[in-house]
């Protein structure tokens, strides 16, 4: 088979591969990209691995975040060619990782069950995780994520989403052994997985923390292209307003930038409505918002943040882990900012380890935006929290993949933390997730409403809560290593 087939064969199932993730949801086709790529790469020199690694990232990529020429184009008033060319250049930039574990698994001598089953969920793993790590880090469609809602979900708590991703592609190698080389062993192994990972959906790693009490999240639906014209201020204050007055719930959660302007710059009468309607329920409100500080307008630096407002004393998080190019540029890209037109693209990191939101006798870990898509920094902070709160906008990437996406890896920090977790965005999709990863109540994308729901703390500390990425790390390394050292010896 000639080099062109395999790398259109590799495109082609890399792109069907991203249906295995929401909002198609259909995991066997993860399974099935583990056994193909298993067949792929048996017996192929480096150099073909790296290619056909390569052409299967490309269209996994290509697709999976196309919504990025989305939110380039359409939002951030790049020219369409431009904008396309600049998608394609960050598809084929993410495409290297996989490419790099069809190289490294090549180099590495094993037998063919051995390769399909561990050596190449082992460097896939490995690239995998350092993706979200270079460049401040991109872990979006991790293959883990796919697993969500099915029977592997179980070892979320004690492996996350990496962990998962090796227990996929390990599970398409057996797949792949057995039918292809006959090793009808594996499917007794692949059976006692699956099972494991069942048994593992019906353990309560958490205890309730507290009373329930009842939230609400609030979805204005204000449309990308208007969220900060000031013509349009006025309205979108007082959807907001109305929304939060309308509901008796002890928590009210507003998404990302709820309110398009600086805090300092929010008439006072405006946030003390809020307040008076948190503090009529007797409870509170998460207010997304913009804050800077320093002196002068120039010298300033400017913060993507939530306040509280309420029965509680004030309290304020900054966003942390920003988006590059979106939210801050990195240096020597200052350039860029003549192609995008995006509002406030050079914001202030927030401080590292600042202290959770208490409110309602619970301790509140907010994220906002691409924050959840970082499992690692999210078990940071517990656990001491014993609720997750992620604030939005996803209006950016319009109707896209990427809202049913990011709330798949909502369900995946639920599952790893064992937390509920309860996501306001402004356009979708808007939902409460139990600590079992399942969705408890949503919102219909691109509508205004508010989404009332029973909302419960827990405590307590999941495996991977304690331990993070790191178990699923070294085991991959000792198994890269292990097999090296294991030929050497032969």
């Amino acid at each position: 088979m000639s080099a062109v087939p395999l790398g259109v064969i590799a495109a082609v199932a890399g792109a069907a591969t991203v249906f295995a993730f929401s909002p198609a949801g259909f995991y066997p086709l993860a399974l099935l990209a583990g056994a193909l790529l298993a067949h792929l790469w048996r017996a192929a020199p480096p150099g073909k691995c790296f290619l056909t690694g390569f052409w299967f990232g490309a269209g996994f990529f290509g697709v999976g975040v196309s919504w990025v020429y989305v939110s380039m184009s359409r939002f951030g008033g790049m020219p369409p060619p431009l904008a396309a060319f600049a998608t394609a250049a960050f598809c084929a930039l993410l495409a290297l990782f996989p490419a790099a574990a069809g190289w490294l698994q090549a180099r590495i001598p094993a037998p063919p069950a051995l390769r399909a089953c561990l050596i190449i969920p082992a460097a896939w793993l490995l690239f995998e995780w350092l993706r979200s790590w270079i460049l401040t880090g991109f872990p979006w469609l991790s293959l883990g994520y796919a697993a969500v809602g099915w029977t592997p979900q179980g070892y979320a708590p004690l492996v996350g989403v990496f962990g998962l991703s090796l227990i996929t592609l390990s599970l398409g190698g057996m797949l792949w052994s057995a039918f292809v080389h006959r090793h009808y062993a594996l499917l007794i192994v692949f059976a006692a997985v699956a099972a494991g990972g069942e048994a593992l959906r019906h353990v309560d790693w958490s205890a309730p923390h507290g009373a329930p009490f009842s939230a609400a999240l609030l979805q204005g639906n204000i449309e990308q292209s208007l969220k900060f014209d000031p013509a349009r201020y006025e309205r979108t204050l007082e959807t907001y307003a109305s929304l939060a007055e309308g509901s008796r719930a002890r928590l009210i959660v507003f998404p990302e930038t709820a309110v398009p302007r600086f805090l300092d710059n929010v008439e006072p009468d405006y946030l003390r409505r809020l307040a008076a309607a948190a503090r009529r329920n007797k409870g509170d409100l998460l207010l997304g918002v913009l804050t800077r500080r320093g002196a002068g307008r120039e010298m300033s630096e400017y913060y993507n943040s939530v306040i509280s407002l309420g029965v509680a004393p004030v309290q304020v998080y900054h966003k942390q882990h920003l988006v590059a190019f979106g939210e801050f540029v990195p240096p020597g890209f200052g350039w860029t900012l003549q192609l995008l037109h995006i509002p406030y693209s050079d914001f202030s990191r927030g401080a590292a380890g600042q202290p959770l939101v208490e409110a309602l006798e619970q301790r509140i870990a907010v994220n906002v935006c691409y924050e959840d898509a970082f499992g690692d920094e999210i078990a940071r902070r517990l656990p001491e929290a014993t609720l997750l709160v992620n604030v939005s906008n996803v209006a950016w990437f319009g109707d896209s993949l990427a809202p049913g996406q990011h709330l798949q890896m909502a369900r995946m920090r639920a599952l790893e933390t064992a937390r509920m977790h309860l996501t306001a965005t402004n356009s979708g999709i808007t939902a409460a997730i139990d600590r079992d990863g399942s969705v408890s109540g949503r919102l219909p994308p691109f509508t205004e409403g508010r989404l009332e729901v029973e909302a419960r703390g827990y405590s307590g500390a999941t495996p991977y809560v304690v331990l993070r990425d790191w178990p699923a790390v070294l085991f991959s390394l000792l198994v890269l290593a292990g097999a090296i050292l294991l030929a050497r010896r032969r």
